[in-house]
């Protein structure tokens, strides 16, 4: 066991917890006044829910012996046999820290999803949804690409969460606004973000904590943490800039929120591949990531869905280009394997069998179990609590007293 990477990863799971409540006001500065404190709720509150279903039985589902290519077992259910020694994946750190590392993947991943049926559904069934996603969609997920399942097995490339956090949520996002439809009034009125200045704090936060995120991802403080902190960075800039441009080109104007959204469509784009490409490779990454995201958020309004706050064209979009991307731009030299521009079109392939079947898998169960959970208890608040807004109707309070 390595204290410098103990005391590494212990700071990296701190900063990868500090970026739920992040993404909580982040997502609650676009949405309307009367419901920010509902949509701060749905990230804040996965704090909570995420963490024990990750302790009870998410780690071990995720990490646990694995069971042909599909599922881990039951080793680790109630977190028995996870202790302070080394164990699990790794032999430099306490098998409680890479334990309580990836617990905070789990909890920021539903959380992420949220942002797609914001100020819409009822408390107790997006509850339910997030214990029941964790278990079925994300766990599953998660041990095919980090826990030794069939992903990882054929080779493909996901350094710190492109398929396991942000198509999962990109998909399951697109799934949420299929069954629960558009917001009252959504196409005929206005729904203006009611406090930009809370979204930039917030985008901020999960630049920061970012850098967790990736560079903790390298499971040691190593030079492939400090590659993956300098990729990460860079894509981020260059994707605000390339939005930015974008936006001034096709709105005439560059609009805070644009720089905002950009450096998360970086951040998103450049997760799969931190620890795979070089920085010029993620200067690429970027660039064209903050283009691409713009794009895929522009689709809701070409395909007529209600993404409240446009979870498919930024993580959906975003995560897929950054895993198709790794497969082109990763270099041995920086950690894998080499992709397309170095010799391997083979990487290319893999990388886009793992998205097809990513998006799949998770759209298909995200999709049931919305409908089902529909059925059992109504996913969607009636039309006077949704006209009332989500604070008052969902947990009595209000966020402003004007």
């Amino acid at each position: 066991m390595n204290a410098a990477d103990t005391a590494f990863i212990l700071i990296c799971a701190a900063l990868v917890m500090f970026m739920t409540p992040g993404l909580a006001l982040f997502y609650a500065g676009m949405a309307r006044s009367k419901n920010v404190l509902g949509t701060v709720m749905h990230s804040f509150v996965l704090l909570g829910v995420g963490t024990l279903v990750w302790v009870v039985l998410g780690y071990s589902l995720s990490f646990g012996t694995d069971l042909g290519g599909v599922i881990g077992g039951l080793d680790y259910v109630f977190l028995s046999g996870v202790g302070a020694d080394p164990g699990g994946p790794t032999e430099n750190l306490p098998h409680l820290l890479f334990m309580i590392f990836q617990c905070m993947f789990a909890v920021i991943t539903p959380a992420l999803i949220s942002g797609a049926f914001a100020e819409r559904i009822k408390f107790g069934p997006f509850v339910l949804f997030t214990i029941l996603w964790l278990v079925l969609v994300y766990s599953p997920m998660c041990h095919w690409v980090w826990g030794g399942g069939w992903m990882a097995k054929m080779g493909a490339l996901d350094f710190a969460g492109g398929a396991v956090v942000h198509m999962s949520s990109g998909a399951a996002a697109l799934a949420a606004v299929l069954v629960l439809g558009k917001r009252k009034g959504y196409g005929t009125q206005a729904f203006i973000p009611h406090n930009l200045p809370m979204t930039l704090t917030g985008a901020g936060i999960l630049w920061f904590g970012w850098f967790g995120f990736n560079a903790g991802s390298a499971l040691a403080a190593n030079g492939l943490a400090a590659n993956a902190f300098v990729t990460t960075h860079v894509a981020a800039a260059a994707a605000m800039m390339s939005w930015l441009l974008v936006e001034r080109l096709y709105h005439g104007k560059a609009t805070t929120l644009g720089a905002a959204s950009g450096a998360v469509a970086g951040l998103v784009a450049i997760t799969p591949a931190a620890g795979f490409v070089t920085p010029m490779g993620a200067l690429f990454i970027g660039l064209v990531g903050g283009a691409v995201c713009y794009g895929g958020v522009m689709m809701k309004s070409y395909f007529k869905y209600d993404d409240a706050l446009d979870v498919v064209g930024i993580h959906g979009v975003g995560g897929t280009w950054g895993a198709l991307a790794t497969g082109i731009f990763a270099v041995e030299s920086v950690g894998g394997t080499n992709g397309l521009l170095y010799g391997n079109p083979g990487q290319l392939w893999i990388q886009f069998v793992s998205v097809v079947s990513t998006w799949g898998y998770c759209f298909v169960v995200s999709y049931i179990l919305f409908k089902v959970i529909d059925a059992l208890m109504g996913l969607r608040v009636c039309p006077e609590d949704e006209a009332s807004g989500l604070d008052v109707s969902q947990h009595s309070e209000a966020g402003y007293q004007l």
